[in-house]
């Protein structure tokens, strides 16, 4: 497909002048063997992991299958292959499958062909991935709340199940904290976070992530969790139709394929709406779901008292300090308001009553001298 221009013939008073109309283009541009793409009105140049993907699906491939040159069978886990058949029968995905040979079953999948391993394979089922994809790793850290002091920090490894779990024990031996409660004479415990939600934004991203860049890298905070992971969406879908029904454009088909008949993901594009409902269910906040720096992050939130979503709803600065205060002291009057703001007392009145009746964050109570705001419950 060539590009398409236009030329027009123009004039201005006595003047003509000849416009060139070069109409939006869908791919990158190739120019003396380097790539451009157009971002806006600025021209830039394709490179690193984005380029190779790009390359790639020129070419009619994906990377998930590419054979691996470098890896034998040796290179394969069997214990992994194990534990994923047994999870497999349990969802009943992967039929005529009993006696097979692993190599066999691997082909079956399309793990593997002619004898050879694809990436895919090595991801899913390697004893050691991080010997061929030096970033195939999860950092998971502990933050303060300025977005930069870490705490402390940990690394995993392995191939996509074994990473799966050991993250998730991970958050739960380090780095979240038990809620406690009781049922009756039972005493329940249960994480931060659902755990539905935190296993499925871990699949999407070990399964969807570019493979060719950064590694996964999993943020905890003392009021919100995120997980970024490498890879802007796939063309044909947005941040709009992400809380919606669509289909599924897996950025490795073959993996997420793999992954879909051993029962640990859909395959219609119903992760993100899992996360979702299991926060809800939870009574968590909606998550917020961004791109970011070339790639993809989820967040999740304790509660909707959190400076990032009370801008998002429209809180001016002024209003956002004074939720946190009451978040903090458990109440605020309009004096305190006055003075944390440093305004009138008319401004701090308007600004209540827009908190009490327009975002119907906050609930007066008391009279005269004695009213003050609490949170509604």
């Amino acid at each position: 497909m060539g590009i398409i221009v236009e030329v027009n013939l123009l004039q201005d008073d006595d003047k003509y002048y000849i416009e060139i109309v070069v109409q939006p283009y869908s791919v990158p541009i190739s120019l003396r063997g380097r790539y451009y793409y157009r971002s806006g009105s600025v021209k830039q140049e394709l490179t690193g992991a984005a380029l190779n993907e790009f390359l790639l699906k020129r070419a009619g491939h994906t990377w998930d299958d590419v054979i691996e040159e470098d890896a034998s069978f040796d290179d394969i886990d069997e214990e992994t292959i194990k534990k994923y058949l047994r999870k497999a029968n349990e969802a009943g995905r992967l039929p005529d499958v009993e006696g097979l040979s692993f190599h066999k079953l691997l082909e079956k999948l399309r793990l593997a062909k002619n004898g050879k391993l694809k990436r895919a394979a090595i991801v899913l089922f390697g004893k050691d991935p991080g010997r061929f994809y030096p970033n195939t790793f999860v950092k998971i850290g502990k933050f303060d709340d300025d977005g930069f002091t870490i705490r402390f920090q940990e690394t995993e490894d392995g191939n996509i199940i074994q990473v799966l779990d050991k993250v998730l024990r991970t958050l739960d031996y380090k780095f979240l904290i038990r809620n406690i409660s009781f049922v009756g004479m039972n005493r329940v415990e249960t994480l931060e976070y659902p755990v539905p939600a935190l296993r499925e934004m871990l699949l999407n991203a070990l399964i969807h992530r570019n493979y060719m860049g950064a590694p996964t890298q999993l943020r905890v905070y003392d009021n919100k969790l995120t997980l970024w992971n490498h890879g802007m969406l796939p063309d044909g879908i947005t941040l709009d139709k992400l809380t919606q029904n669509h289909s599924s454009y897996p950025r490795n088909p073959i993996l997420a394929e793999a992954c879909f008949l051993g029962g640990y993901i859909d395959s219609w594009g119903s992760g993100i709406m899992k996360i979702m409902d299991s926060c809800k269910a939870a009574g968590l906040p909606t998550p917020v779901m961004e791109e970011d720096c070339g790639g993809f992050i989820v967040k999740l939130f304790k509660d909707n008292i959190v400076e990032e979503l009370l801008v998002k709803l429209g809180l001016n600065q002024r209003q956002v300090k004074a939720m946190l205060h009451v978040k903090e002291k458990g109440r605020i009057t309009n004096a305190e308001y006055q003075e944390i703001n440093t305004i009138s007392r008319q401004m701090a009145t308007n600004e209540l009553r827009n908190l009490v009746n327009e975002f119907k964050l906050l609930i007066n109570k008391g009279y005269g001298a004695g009213s003050y705001f609490e949170l509604v419950n």
